[in-house]
């Protein structure tokens, strides 16, 4: 096996690593969580304004984007869905690939199926009824490619963010609950390995953080889960919820916008950490004992809404890289796997505009790397690899003074 060793300065570059990875001891799924020298991230490549099935990522394309993760120290990807489009399978093909050219090559994938409502983004929605049929199929598939990889797929999610109540797709615990205890039997009849780990990946506050969620049905899925898979974003509770307190404090008003905002992003990380407490809570109440991962956070660099300039001013790069940064440290201190949302901006999510969803991406679409990860760059780790036929490069062509130019200080916006 190749030495990990010319990837450590690379890893001690952005902050994911203080002591020497050993590659060959990432083999049982347990072993992979809440370990600083195994970060993890969302992955989805999609590059075009328009998602589709004949859009979809190459497996070409696909080792590209792998190829990148891996030489920034990335070791797990988080997954969205089974069958709706080829991705996910394209994913695990092209890392067996990857790992058969190469055997330092190492990469393993917490499997999501999706999981919604009848007529979900559709008129006639209703979330009262699961759409049974495309549930089912993501759940077989599920079982059908950690058959298939029991190498790679170590981790099944069922459903993402599907239990909150403001997502277009979401149905009760109950639904969610029973596909878990489909692949838990599964497990049972020895299907796929007995080691997989079973969650579901869900917004804090359906997760038992906000009381109204609480129920029986909720309190069963948190006691059959392997481990609760749980996201938080100060990013938009910079709109939606004011007392983040995003904008300036008493006596801060006056201080330069980099200062604002390196202290407004120190109470971000209270406010998510605020919301793991909440779930944490609501695990000690019914008595059960589960670790708590992050399986999702991010923070977008452009808008042209709620919160660009306009509205929160929270969206920003610079600022996207004090996050970046305080929230590696954060989960490393607390021992928390964090699935940053996510790899490379993704055009389709806002159509094409400046729209926040389309820019959460470390990368941009023709590969260059966005502040958070300059000394990525810097390390040489991703020297050689392209994206799109691009090299990977700095924004901003690496000028810290031209980035700081577009930062403004983090503003109070009330939510009307």
């Amino acid at each position: 096996m190749r030495s990990c060793r010319p990837l450590y300065a690379a890893l001690i570059g952005l902050g994911l690593c203080t002591a020497l990875p050993s590659c060959s001891s990432l083999r049982k799924p347990e072993a992979i969580l809440g370990r600083s020298d195994c970060p993890a991230i969302c992955y989805s490549g999609h590059r075009k304004t328009v998602r589709s099935v004949e859009n979809t990522p190459t497996i070409e394309e696909t080792k590209e984007d792998l190829r990148i993760l891996h030489a920034m120290g990335i070791r797990i990807v988080r997954t969205y869905n089974t069958t709706l489009f080829p991705h996910s399978e394209r994913i695990l093909q092209s890392i067996r690939e990857l790992k058969q050219t190469d055997p330092g090559f190492e990469m393993y994938v917490m499997l999501g199926a999706w999981i919604q409502c009848k007529n979900a983004y559709r008129e006639g929605t209703d979330h009262t009824i699961e759409d049974a049929a495309t549930n089912q199929r993501e759940i077989d598939a599920a079982i059908r490619l950690a058959q298939e990889y029991p190498d790679i797929v170590r981790i099944i999610a069922v459903g993402n963010e599907t239990m909150v109540d403001w997502q277009a797709h979401f149905v009760p615990a109950a639904v969610i609950l029973k596909y878990v205890n489909q692949l838990k039997a599964a497990k049972t009849e020895r299907l796929i390995p007995q080691d997989t780990l079973i969650t579901t990946s869900d917004n804090w506050a359906a997760l038992g953080g906000e009381a109204r969620y609480r129920n029986a049905d909720l309190d069963e899925l948190m006691r059959q889960i392997d481990y609760v898979s749980l996201h938080t974003y100060a990013f938009h509770d910079t709109f939606y919820h004011p007392e983040l307190q995003w904008g300036p404090k008493p006596g801060e008003e006056k201080l330069p916008p980099q200062e604002q905002a390196a202290l407004a992003i120190a109470r971000t990380i209270e406010h998510q950490q605020s919301q793991v407490d909440a779930v944490k809570n609501y695990l000690a109440l019914l008595g059960i004992e589960k670790e708590i991962h992050i399986g999702e956070t991010g923070w977008a660099s452009l808008d042209n809404s709620h919160y660009g300039r306009e509205g929160t001013g929270a969206a920003d790069e610079y600022v996207a890289g004090l996050f970046y940064k305080a929230v590696r440290e954060w989960t490393r201190k607390e021992h928390m796997t964090c699935f940053y949302f996510e790899a490379f901006d993704e055009p389709w999510k806002s159509g094409g505009t400046a729209g926040s969803e389309g820019h959460f991406g470390l990368f941009t679409v023709d590969g260059k790397a966005k502040y958070p990860i300059w000394d990525s760059v810097d390390s040489g780790a991703l020297s050689g690899l392209k994206r799109a036929g691009q090299p990977i490069r700095k924004t901003h062509d690496g000028n810290e003074a031209e980035l700081l130019k577009e930062l403004r200080s983090p503003r109070h916006f009330k939510n009307q």
